[in-house]
This record gives C-alpha cells, structure tokens and sequence, in this order.
C-alpha cells in the first residue's frame, strides 16, 4: 500500500529505522546532556519515592483520579524553583505543545510561532480556529512587524530557549516584544532547561528574566533529566484554561508517576551539583572552538555536510571508531548535518579524539 513512499525515501537517503545500539557506544547523539539517563543513584532514589504511596501508576487522567501526589509535589516544587504561580505535567514534550498551541488560540486570535518551531507545534498550529503566522527565525524586528501590521483579539508567540537542530539561544529581545505587545509567549525549554542559566533553570534564568503573567514555561523531562514527560509552568488563569480546554490533557492518562518522581530528583540533582554540571558542560563546548573554531552557545555542536548521504557516510565512520553521532537530514532540517551533543558526563579526552578525527576526515 505504501511500497513506492518507502522506496522513494530510500532512494533519498531519508528512510528513518529503529536501532538497538551497543552499551559500548560512546553517545554523542541523545539529548542526554547531563548523563542522568546513566545515573543508577536517580533511579533508586526515584523507586524509594514512589514506593511509599499505595499505587505506583496514574491509572486514568489528572481530571478523574490519576492526579497523584508525586505529580503535585513536583509542580510545587518547580513553580518555587522558576518563579511562576501555578503548574501542572504532562506526559510529553509533544503533547504539551499539542496542549498549549491548540488550547490557548482562541476565533480572531492570532498565533505567530519562529519558522524553527518544533514540528510538535507546527502540527499543532493546524488545530485551532485562530490566524497563524510565522516569523524570520530569531528575529525580535520580524516578529514585531507581525504584531503591529496585524489584527488580533489576542496574541501567542512560540518560541524555544535552545533551538534544538541549530544550538542558538532564543533572543533576548523577543521577551521585550511580547511584552509590549501585550501578547502570550509560550517558551519551549525542552533543550535550554538543565543546560542554560545560573541555576540550570534555562533561558529565563539565563537572562535574568522574572517570569511575567503572559510568560508560559515549557519543559521536558526526557532530555537533561533524564526522564519522561513535561511540564508547563504559567499563571492560575493559564493553568486553570488549560485544564478545562487542553484536550491533550483532559483525554490522555496522566503523566507515569515513576518518571515525575525520577525527574523530580534530577532537578534536585542539578541545584545540589549545578557548579560541577556548569563547568563539565562548558570545558566539552570549549572543545569546538578549539577543533573547530566554532563558539557554542550550548552543547549542541552543528557541522554542516554535503547532502544526506555524506551525513550517513560520517555517522557510519564514526560508528566505527565507536561513537554514535546524529545524522539529520531534511525534512527534519533544510540541509543535512552532523548533529554532536557533548554531554557533560563523557570525556573530553574522548570527545577531542572524536572531533579532530572528524576535522581531519574533512568535515
């Protein structure tokens, strides 16, 4: 039924395929940035958690009786540590884009989301009855000019703290134009929390930011903390529509308790040892401009390819020499690349030999 799709995308070198890879890899390709998907210490600490309370699973959604006390606990604890009123988890990063982005844009709304959005958001942006629009990556002046030439009830802007395919940090100046225009900007974490800021809480932490009525904060749970899930941290108001008109939230079983508790002890982690995950994170990412005289703004190491079968061809050499690497290729991006992570808990030394192996290779 779908064989000529299938061919056609083997022959374009963009068939995707599920792997089972070696322990003995060095992973250089997760989102695992801080290790903590490796740290057995989280992973008992988290069974010790939930062991007390009398059911280990959500068993429905938050809105009958799958709201636990560990989900509660962990929201408390996060609006605390960032600054916003009210929170509430979700199972995951997608569905809490699919909640925020089809929820909060309502008839005569306008939704403006940066043309790098996540595509969890862009599908998202398909569902509600609102204008949607997209604005030049990055650019507060673009992304201005939208919000003065058009004509709204209300106004949501989407963007992301680290840009997860290109490692650059949302610009500063975005916050400064939602906040003038008054309109809702929903800032995806997903890449920024665990990695940025004084306290590893992010972008908002990263520039001072105090959150504000219209700030909305979203984060996962399945990438620096080594977990599963998300959250969205906002205002009462935002937290309280969402919980009465986010589908994605009222129709899905609540979030697994096992991995709220698990990520809760990796944000207690990160504020117990955040000087220590700092400086691992920024001697790795020192390591590209010393290769590659690239200066990173995270610890995602961009190195752009000739074409998706090149991106493979170094992947597979890379495999070789026992790392594993991303390879995107389009349609994820618009040109194929090697996507590095230099996760804080893999040598340096480790990850030296691997990108001067790479630079000599001629990437």
């Amino acid at each position: 039924m779908y064989e000529k799709e299938i061919l056609a995308l083997q022959k374009a070198n963009r068939m995707r395929t599920r792997e089972i890879f070696d322990d003995s890899l060095i992973d250089l390709a997760s989102n695992d940035y801080l290790g903590f998907a490796e740290d057995k210490s989280l992973f008992y600490d988290a069974v010790k958690y939930v062991e007390q309370y009398r059911f280990h699973a959500p068993k429905a959604s938050q809105l009958v009786n799958g709201y636990h006390p560990v989900h509660e606990m962990f929201e408390n604890y996060l609006c605390e540590l960032n600054g916003f009123e009210s929170g509430i988890v979700v199972g995951s990063g997608f569905l809490a884009n699919l909640s925020l982005i089809e929820a909060l844009p309502r008839k005569k709304d306008l939704l403006i989301l940066d043309e790098l959005y996540h595509a969890s958001g862009v599908l998202a942006a398909k569902l509600p009855d609102a204008e949607v629009c997209y604005f030049k990556h990055n650019n507060a002046q673009d992304l201005e000019k939208l919000l003065h030439e058009k004509s709204y009830k209300r106004a949501i802007v989407a963007v992301e703290g680290i840009y997860s395919m290109e490692g650059d940090l949302l610009n500063r100046d975005i916050f400064e134009v939602a906040d003038r225009h008054e309109a809702l900007l929903i800032v995806d974490e997903a890449h920024s929390s665990g990695v940025l800021g004084e306290r590893l809480l992010g972008i908002f932490d990263h520039y001072g930011i105090m959150p504000k009525a219209n700030h909305i904060k979203m984060g996962t749970l399945g990438k620096a903390m080594g977990s599963y899930g998300a959250y969205i941290l906002a205002s009462e108001e935002i937290i309280t529509f969402l919980q009465n008109r986010a589908k994605a939230i009222i129709y899905a079983t609540a979030p697994s308790v096992f991995d709220i508790a698990l990520a809760h002890k990796a944000v207690e982690k990160t504020q117990h040892e955040r000087e220590e995950l700092k400086t691992a994170l920024h001697e790795r990412m020192n390591l590209a401009e010393e290769i590659f005289g690239i200066s990173l703004e995270s610890p995602i190491l961009k190195l752009p390819v000739n074409g998706a079968s090149e991106a493979l061809a170094f992947k597979d050499y890379a495999l070789k020499q026992g790392y594993l690497i991303g390879a995107i290729r389009p349609p994820t991006v618009s040109n194929s690349m090697l996507r590095i992570i230099l996760r804080s808990n893999v040598e340096t030394a480790l990850i030296r030999k691997l990108l001067s192996a790479l630079k000599e290779k001629g990437v």
